[in-house]
């Protein structure tokens, strides 16, 4: 079968439409030149010649590609193709017309009326088509133009055919479009704009030889649809082979800060390298919880709380009051949101978590209805060498905006936790496992005393946590440290070669974060005391994000940059969980998020222990502190050894 000859349906359906063209072309012409006399010719004599002329078009057609195109990209060249295809059809009819019937009854005229017909009725479908999709007329009159750096496009979609317009349209482009990789292998064949469309993703290597053969081997590949990670681990493995590197083109995420007027293509990023498509969300859902309601977000410098009120602020709430106790990261978030949004209300305060009074006066001051609790220190090993300081926040600190909670009538606040959390064998997750404890207990608190009340509707704040693994690009995650130490020169360290993590982008998390608020706070509410975990997909190697990361580079893992493994820090895990064995789970009506039930706790006893736990901060007693941890999270399984190493480094 050739190239160009039909074999899906869609190019089936436009072979047919241009066989039918060609026999009313034959018609309209015959009309146009003959009047009411050709009805009588064409049902006594002309009609064989009709019938001729419709094959040899078809034959034409078929021979010479015009089935490449996709009409949904029509442009110039095909119109262009169009042309040759009617002048070549009539230089064919015309010779053999000729030797059978000598042109006796066919005016020498219709062939000069009949090219403009046919031309007409076969480019005016395939631009309207292009017309009622792009709804315009802008793109019609673009041609290629040849480029200087050969390159592939990896998936043959809207994106691909925006690529190879745009770089039509200017003509100091620096880039030559070779062909394109159709992923899904349903246009392979055809041609956007005059580029071929080669093959799978699996014919790579066959194209690349094939270039190679012709002097055109392409030194890069731009990735213009999604791909799973292990297309995207093959196509930087084999750009690597053949010296050629890999980018991507922009997503519509990319534009959250306005669209560029040119498409830039950027290197791969880490989060491509995650090969997990998209959660859909409820955007409605998250609007209604959040517009027209005052919102107060903690450690709104961070990087989840700096996202957070990002994508709160796109859905309009009344106020939005930012809090952190960095000066500096505080004020960059709040000009960030004064350039984006310049309607909205919103303030920026100065305070500490910790600080019970300042707090209240927080409270006071934003009068929220809603809380996101983002304030948190993080860092395992610096929370391991300052447990007392990580208890002091995550701790005690949420108590704080949990009871001010409470006592303003908030209507939910939401706490946002970590994986570290189930089965910790650090500082760092036992405080935040402790600080999901306290969350939850005021939830189950919540709901036993609408019980109480005879089942009738219960106030109080509702209580919402959702725990997720490492954020990309997150301030102290793994990306950054990689990424200094690429700038470096190397080498790059990894804890241990088995180790693995759970990743999600910063947008996606939060996102879901908001989704899991707008579902915790739904009526009929779910079950109190719950966590919603965010689906994270498969777990990643640190060491295969640093072999990804380097080759991003342009280099060479093991060659041109060494990994160096440097034994697991204190407190570090293996493998992360998402649950612990003791919490059931349960189904959410969205497929970004599962439930897990809660391990009953009561609320009155642990306020209790929080209040010898702040007693033993203040005074400093480190040992009795980590010993009362221990058995208010009994999955909590320290290194002694580490313990004491730690509080020797602090004394």
């Amino acid at each position: 079968m050739k190239l160009g000859s039909p074999r899906f349906p869609r190019q089936i359906v436009a072979f047919l439409h241009d066989l039918a063209m060609a026999a009313l072309a034959f018609m309209i012409a015959l009309l146009l030149r003959l009047g009411n006399e050709a009805w009588a010719s064409l049902m006594t004599n002309l009609w064989p010649a009709m019938l001729m002329f419709t094959a040899v078009c078809g034959l034409v057609f078929l021979s010479t590609g015009l089935y490449r195109g996709v009409w949904r990209y029509a442009s110039m060249n095909d119109l262009v193709a169009i042309i040759k295809a009617v002048s070549l059809s009539l230089a064919v009819f015309l010779p053999v017309t000729f030797l059978i019937t000598r042109l006796d009854s066919l005016p020498r005229s219709w062939l000069v009326i009949s090219w403009f017909v046919l031309i007409f009725l076969l480019g005016a479908p395939r631009m309207l088509y292009r017309v009622f999709k792009d709804k315009g007329f802008h793109h019609l009159l673009e041609r290629d133009s040849h480029r200087h750096v050969p390159v592939l496009l990896v998936g043959a979609g809207d994106a691909a055919e925006t690529f190879i317009r745009e770089m039509a349209r200017d003509r100091d482009s620096a880039f030559k479009v070779l062909g394109v990789i159709d992923e899904k292998g349903t246009r392979i064949g055809r041609h956007i704009h005059g580029v071929p469309v080669f093959g799978h993703l699996q014919d790579l290597p066959t194209v690349i030889q094939r270039l190679a053969k012709r002097d055109r081997k392409p030194q890069r590949f731009i990735v213009t649809k999604p791909l799973e990670r292990e297309e995207v681990d093959y196509l930087l493995e084999l750009a690597d082979r053949h010296g050629a590197t890999v980018a991507r083109l922009p997503r519509l995420t990319d534009f959250s800060g306005g669209v560029e007027e040119r498409l830039q293509i950027r290197p791969i990023a880490i989060e491509d390298l995650l090969g997990r498509p998209q959660t859909p969300l409820d955007r409605p859902a998250m609007q209604r919880l959040i517009e027209g309601r005052r919102v107060l977000v903690t450690g709104a410098g961070g990087s989840i709380g700096a996202e957070l009120t990002r994508q709160i602020a796109a859905f309009s709430p009344s106020q939005l009051t930012l809090c952190d106790n960095s000066e500096f990261n505080l004020y960059s978030i709040d000009m960030e949101l004064a350039e984006h949004f310049p309607e909205m209300a919103r303030q920026a305060l100065i305070g500490d978590v910790r600080d019970r009074a300042r707090v209240e006066r927080l409270f006071a001051e934003a009068r929220p209805d809603l809380v996101f609790h983002a304030a948190a220190l993080k860092h395992v090993p610096m929370v391991e060498f300052n447990p007392l300081e990580g208890l002091h926040t995550n701790v005690l600190g949420t108590r704080n905006i949990a009871d001010a909670c409470r006592r303003a009538g908030v209507a939910a606040m939401v706490l946002v936790s970590t994986d570290k959390a189930v089965n910790p064998p650090n500082v760092m997750g036992a405080s935040k496992r402790l600080a999901e404890n306290y969350c939850q207990a005021l939830d189950l608190l919540r709901q036993s005393d609408g019980a109480r009340d005879g089942g009738a509707k219960a106030g109080g704040t509702r209580f919402i946590t959702v725990r997720f693994g490492n954020v990309l690009g997150s301030t102290g995650s793994v990306v950054p440290l990689f990424q200094h130490q690429l700038a470096a020169g190397g080498p790059l360290t990894v804890t241990h070669p088995e180790m693995t993590r759970y990743f999600m982008t910063i947008r996606e998390a939060v996102e879901l974060v908001l989704q899991a608020s707008a579902l915790g706070t739904e009526s009929p509410p779910l079950e109190a005391g719950c966590i919603y975990v965010l689906e994270m997909g498969d777990p990643v190697k640190i060491v295969d994000l640093a072999r990804q990361m380097i080759r991003l580079a342009g280099l060479r893992p093991d060659h041109d940059v060494a990994i160096r493994f440097t034994g697991l820090r204190p407190g570090e895990k293996l493998h992360e969980e998402l649950f612990h064995g003791g919490e059931a789970l349960m189904p959410t009506s969205h497929p970004g998020l599962r439930l897990a039930a809660p391990r009953t706790a009561d609320a009155e006893l642990l306020g209790r222990s929080l209040d010898e736990l702040a007693a033993l901060v203040q005074q400093g007693e480190r040992d009795k502190a980590l010993n009362l941890l221990r058995r208010l999270v009994p999955e909590f399984r320290s290194d002694r050894a580490a313990d004491r190493r730690s509080a020797a480094a602090g004394s």
